[in-house]
């Protein structure tokens, strides 16, 4: 299981998304998490600091999901993090677009903690 102490960066542009992600963490028990409102805020972030993981919307302005993780795959001091995306895009055809440009693991909105932990347990084991 990831460690505790993680340092994990929450991407949505809905701040009561990021919000509810964040009590989630925290009820599982982590509290080193970061948030930014698109994929254009969180690339700096990203490049500057470091974190053990990062939980992203699919659809957001400026920089989506979708853009940000292929961004992130073809970066080398990036592409090693692992990439939660959390969409309501559910269609298999989405979902294996997500999985050609590199998340992690995968997860459909509305979603609720348990789904949260058990997505974290298939990352992390």
């Amino acid at each position: 299981m990831l460690d505790p102490t993680a340092r994990i960066l929450v991407v949505d542009d809905f701040v009561t998304m990021r919000r509810i992600m964040k009590n989630h963490l925290r009820s599982l028990g982590y509290s080193n998490v970061l948030e930014a409102d698109d994929g254009a805020t969180a690339l700096p972030m990203l490049r500057k600091e470091k974190f053990d993981l990062i939980i992203c919307d699919w659809n957001m302005p400026r920089l989506n999901g979708l853009d940000l993780v292929e961004i992130i795959r073809q970066d080398e001091e990036l592409k090693h993090i692992p990439f939660l995306m959390v969409t309501v895009e559910t269609l298999k055809k989405n979902v294996l677009k997500a999985v050609q440009a590199g998340v992690t693991n995968y997860i459909a909105k509305p979603f609720s903690r348990e789904t949260l932990k058990r997505k974290l347990e298939a990352i992390f084991p």
